[in-house]
């Protein structure tokens, strides 16, 4: 009798599972004409019939969170609510308020996470274990992130940065075409004949410098393979420990600072931080010459000439 007299319904754990999805959050306004204007979210009935939370009001510049559901609403209140992906329109529609330009907020339900959570883990695991390479594996849970619905395909797709894909397909033949015509041992020489006669300590520097140059624009990898018959001649040359300069080869290969193309990271901050080609080399130029102040020295320390 008291569910029919207060039209309410009754529902299971189960039911309750399966009626919440992927949850969202929506900011809507409070017009004159609205029939909400006066109440609570209690007298409403917001989170027993329609399954939707009342989490906050803007009122004039000033949030309310306390007691938020014992609040009257007023006319030009702003509201934050919390409900159902699938079903927050329609409550929107029923409130008779007017949706604020939505921000993309969703939050995916416990299950879909930890799923994601999961997958993420075992694949660092087993590439770190060395059964697969890391980017195999982080390909594989993409796969399975979308077989199984954790993240729907057309978020995916629109998640792509489309330009970035094509300046780092563009920029791969550069980079081939330099090891094809012989253009990396012209550099090598030309390094050679530039440093000859020059101090260990300043060859040092002046090989880190070059190896940072050569990772902003090719592959840390492939500078790596450039530079370090580069350092173990110039070491034998002048007689000292190869060590240090081959370690001056591995710091400045992964300073890859002054370009979006230098490495990986670099790119996939490009788009979705607004930034600019130019943006970089005024950012990582400065830091590339504390990592020479500072990185010699402790090369120096760690590994003596």
């Amino acid at each position: 009798q008291f569910v029919v007299s207060t039209k309410t319904k009754h529902t299971t754990a189960g039911d309750r599972e399966k009626e919440i999805g992927l949850q969202s959050l929506a900011e809507i306004v409070v017009p004159s004409d609205s029939m909400i204007v006066g109440k609570t979210a209690i007298t409403l009935g917001l989170l027993s019939h329609k399954n939707t939370a009342l989490l906050g009001i803007s009122r004039h510049g000033e949030s309310i969170i306390d007691h938020v559901r014992k609040t009257p609403i007023k006319v030009g209140d702003v509201l934050l609510i919390h409900g159902n992906s699938g079903d927050i329109n329609d409550v929107i529609e029923w409130l008779e308020c007017l949706p604020l330009a939505q921000r993309g907020l969703e939050i995916p339900e416990r299950k879909k996470a930890w799923q994601a959570i999961v997958l993420f883990a075992l694949a660092i695991i087993i590439s770190s274990l060395g059964y697969v390479y890391l980017p195999v594996a982080l390909s594989v849970v993409i796969l399975l992130y979308l077989a199984l619905g954790i993240v729907p395909t057309r978020e995916a797709y629109k998640s792509i940065s489309w330009p970035i894909l094509v300046l780092l397909g563009s920029l791969i033949p550069i980079g081939n075409a330099l090891n094809d015509t012989g253009g990396a041992a012209t550099i090598a020489s030309a390094i050679t004949s530039l440093t000859e006669g020059f101090p260990p300590v300043v060859i040092l520097a002046i090989l880190m410098i070059i190896t940072m140059t050569l990772s902003d624009v090719l592959n840390n990898v492939v500078t790596v393979l450039i530079a370090a018959p580069i350092a173990v001649g110039l070491a034998q040359q002048l007689g000292v420990n190869p060590d240090s300069f081959l370690m001056a080869v591995a710091v400045g290969a992964s300073c890859a600072f002054l370009t979006p193309i230098g490495h990986q990271n670099n790119s996939l901050i490009l788009g979705p931080g607004g930034y600019k080609f130019g943006d970089y080399w005024r950012l990582g130029l400065p830091l590339e010459i504390v990592v020479v102040l500072t990185g010699v020295p402790a090369i120096l320390f760690f590994w003596p000439l």
